[in-house]
């Protein structure tokens, strides 16, 4: 099979094949990504399935179109077989109220109330871990399948537009990704599984609106029809025993889902192992100890590495800064600074007072040598690689990588990178970041959001 990136390898650790023939468009922030989930929703013929993790009940949708059970009790007015997987965790419902939709006694006598009738399952996952995955699929198995596979959260922060203007409450940085063609069929063949696998489906209050309104999916036969020239692989991470019912998507070997499968991992070791010129990350967090390891062994190849993380860390993150035996970690990732060719990067929008707003990065993506690129809502981390239940599309297409790269940098560093190849452009990244970062000390307007981080103080 000819693609761009040959030297980029496929992962045989998945559920799902590498797939020819597909239309893939990256769907950079909220705003964007959104009003066109909804424009999908809208055109919807036959149906619409949903997976969710984290759902705050006073979500937006952009553009004027409600909040979330808006959009699907809209659909299900028409006809539409409307399904939604929520993520249900009681303890952590206990802990943060509201922070996700579990299915409470309240949630559903509200759901009665707006006479929503949208069928739900509640899946939990093992343990202390997440249901993680954030997926939509619309009009599964027909002609106009679509597809959309990222790590953007029902919430408000979430809604942000290009560029990030500085606002109340903040805004977060995030993408989604598109997909047209067979590649569409794996995110219906993982919607199916979980579907009829769902922990809760045989519990009281575990299904909406009742189990005699509840039937089995049927797994896709074969793989959609050709709608563009990506190569695209679905991948995924489950822990071991959470779906016995593993039936193999079209064209895939048997897999034994009950052994567990930690295909995002294995795809994200292998691009940085093949890594020849640049890498470029975006995510919430440095938080694996083998892909710092990864990008140690780059940098010493002279790839070019700029990793994009929240300015501010998280509480989990700073919590393990202070831990003795996190120290090795924490100065592993220091050490990648000694390299002149790697940038530690945050982002922060200015407001009309001249007081800068850090922007969250929720963003969980890779790029490799402008040929190579994984959008979806697993976080580098041991929780996302082997615990939480998650979901990328990686994808070998090198005018798509090439342009979104193009349009992370014009938000990024306000400058079009067009002209400039993968190494460039990321070297004018790190340039102007450094500048940025004198800009932002001296309380001056800075070029884009980007701004350098010191790697010896991350986490702090």
């Amino acid at each position: 099979m000819e693609r761009d990136g040959e030297h980029i390898p496929f992962v045989m650790s998945g559920s799902y094949p590498p797939r020819a023939g597909n239309l893939v468009r990256p769907l950079v922030d909220g705003g964007p990504a959104f009003r066109r989930i909804c424009e999908a929703v809208e055109g919807a013929q036959r149906s619409v399935y949903v997976t969710v993790a984290f759902h705050q009940r006073d979500f937006e949708m952009p553009g004027g179109h409600g909040s979330f059970f808006d959009v699907l009790d809209r659909a299900k007015a028409r006809g539409v077989d409307v399904r939604v997987i929520f993520w249900r965790h009681p303890v952590y419902e206990q802990m943060d109220p509201g922070a996700h939709f579990s299915g409470t006694e309240e949630e559903r006598a509200w759901l009665q109330a707006r006479g929503s009738c949208f069928l739900a399952r509640w899946d939990q996952a093992d343990t202390k871990y997440c249901q993680h995955q954030k997926s939509w699929l619309v009009d599964a198995g027909t002609e106009g399948e679509v597809a959309f596979v990222g790590g953007i959260n029902l919430d408000n922060g979430s809604v942000a537009e290009p560029g990030h203007p500085a606002r109340a409450g903040g805004n977060t940085h995030d993408v989604y990704v598109e997909l047209h063609g067979p590649a569409a069929t794996d995110v219906h063949h993982n919607f199916v599984q979980r579907w009829n696998c769902a922990s809760d489906r045989s519990e009281p209050g575990g299904v909406w609106p009742d189990h005699d309104a509840q039937d089995e999916l049927s797994f896709p036969r074969a793989p959609s029809a050709v709608r563009g020239s990506a190569v695209v692989q679905v991948q995924r991470t489950v822990r071991k025993g959470l779906y016995e019912d593993g039936t193999a998507a079209p064209g895939a070997e048997p897999f034994a889902i009950h052994e567990g499968e930690y295909s995002v991992v294995d795809q994200y070791l292998r691009a940085i192992e093949a890594a020849k010129r640049s890498i470029y990350i975006e995510d919430q967090a440095i938080g694996a100890p083998a892909i710092v390891d990864a990008l140690h062994g780059a940098l010493e190849r002279d790839v070019a590495v700029v990793f994009l993380v929240p300015a501010t860390p998280n509480q989990q993150l700073a919590e393990a800064r202070k831990q003795a035996r996190s120290k090795r970690f924490f100065d592993s990732v220091a050490a990648l600074g000694r390299h002149d060719h790697f940038a530690l990067v945050g982002l922060a929008a200015r407001h009309d007072g001249g007081e800068f707003q850090h922007v969250y990065v929720h963003a969980k993506i890779a790029l490799v040598d402008d040929a190579w690129c994984t959008i979806g809502s697993a976080n580098i981390g041991n929780r996302s690689f082997y615990g939480d239940t998650e979901l990328n599309a990686s994808f070998w297409h090198a005018p798509t990588v090439r342009a979104l790269r193009r349009e992370l940098l014009q938000e990024h560093i306000a400058e079009d990178t067009k002209a400039l190849d993968d190494v460039a452009a990321l070297v004018r990244y790190r340039t102007v970041a450094r500048q940025n970062l004198v800009r932002q000390q001296q309380g001056a307007a800075m070029q884009g959001l980007a701004f350098v981080l010191d790697p010896t103080c991350y986490g702090n």
